[in-house]
Formats: structure tokens, C-alpha cells, sequence
């Protein structure tokens, strides 16, 4: 009988840290997500200023897995990795990024498995103002720790 008790106990342990192991990872995994992430959007606002360089859009890159994925029907659909880098490129080299745009607002996040949903909002400077955007939803794919595909809803 009471080795019976001692094996329950044991196992009830087991299974809490089972439990807590599996929260751990969970934890760090949407930890991980977020530090992409964020770094995705503070690195586009950089990439925004009229000072910006091609490092500033291949720093964006690093964070994007080599068969990435860019999707936004509103404006041409499906991009490519390249198509997209080769966007950035154009607009930079054209004066797209004139520094109009002074912050990006997350203002809700939804996380599932390998993926976030963000609502956010540009900020924009006009007439000496700040401008707050209609809000914009985004999901985001990921592989291996990266970003695998964008798909814009707005």
C-alpha cells in the first residue's frame, strides 16, 4: 500500500513536470516569434527613413527563410523572396522612403502554431502632424525560427 502511494506521487510529479516542461517551450516559442517580429517592424521602420541603406533591407531578409512567401492581393498578389527584395530595392532607389512614415502601432497579437496575426496602424508625419493609419491585419508563417510567408489583409 504504501509503495502504491509513493509510485502515484512520483508519477503525479512527473506529470506536473512534464506540464511545466511543455509551458517552458511554449513560452519559448512565442518568445522567439515575437523577437522576430519585432525586429521584422522596427527594421521596416529604419528601412522607412530617408536615410536608409541596402544593408537596412538586407537586415529585414536575414529574418525571411529562403523560400519566403509575401502575399497581398490588393496590390499584385504573390511575391517571391526576390520579388520582394527587388521592391524594396526600387522604392529605396526611387525615393519611396522619404521618412514619412515615424512609427509602427501593434495594438493586438494573436498567436497560434508558427504563426501571429498583428493589427497595427503606420504612423505618419503630415503637415507638421502626427497621422494615425487605418488599421492593417497581417499573418505571419513561420519555419524554423524565421518568417515563411507574410499575408496582408488590408
Amino acid at each position: 500500500m504504501k509503495l502504491n502511494y509513493i509510485i502515484l506521487i512520483a508519477l503525479f510529479f512527473a506529470r506536473l513536470n512534464s506540464a511545466q516542461a511543455q509551458q517552458n517551450k511554449l513560452n519559448t516559442n512565442k518568445d522567439s516569434l515575437n523577437y522576430v517580429l519585432e525586429n521584422y517592424y522596427k527594421l521596416n521602420l529604419k528601412v522607412f527613413q530617408q536615410n536608409s541603406t541596402l544593408e537596412d533591407i538586407d537586415n529585414i531578409f536575414e529574418f525571411f527563410t529562403d523560400d519566403f512567401t509575401y502575399v497581398h492581393s490588393k496590390y499584385g498578389g504573390v511575391y517571391t523572396r526576390e520579388d520582394l527584395y527587388n521592391g524594396y530595392k526600387r522604392n529605396q532607389s526611387k525615393g519611396g522612403y522619404d521618412g514619412s512614415v515615424i512609427d509602427i502601432k501593434i495594438e493586438n497579437i494573436m498567436y497560434g502554431l508558427n504563426a501571429i496575426t498583428v493589427s497595427k496602424r503606420f504612423i505618419t508625419k503630415e503637415d507638421g502632424k502626427d497621422v494615425i493609419g487605418e488599421t492593417q491585419m497581417a499573418l505571419f508563417e513561420f519555419k524554423d525560427g524565421k518568417i515563411f510567408m507574410i499575408k496582408e489583409y488590408w
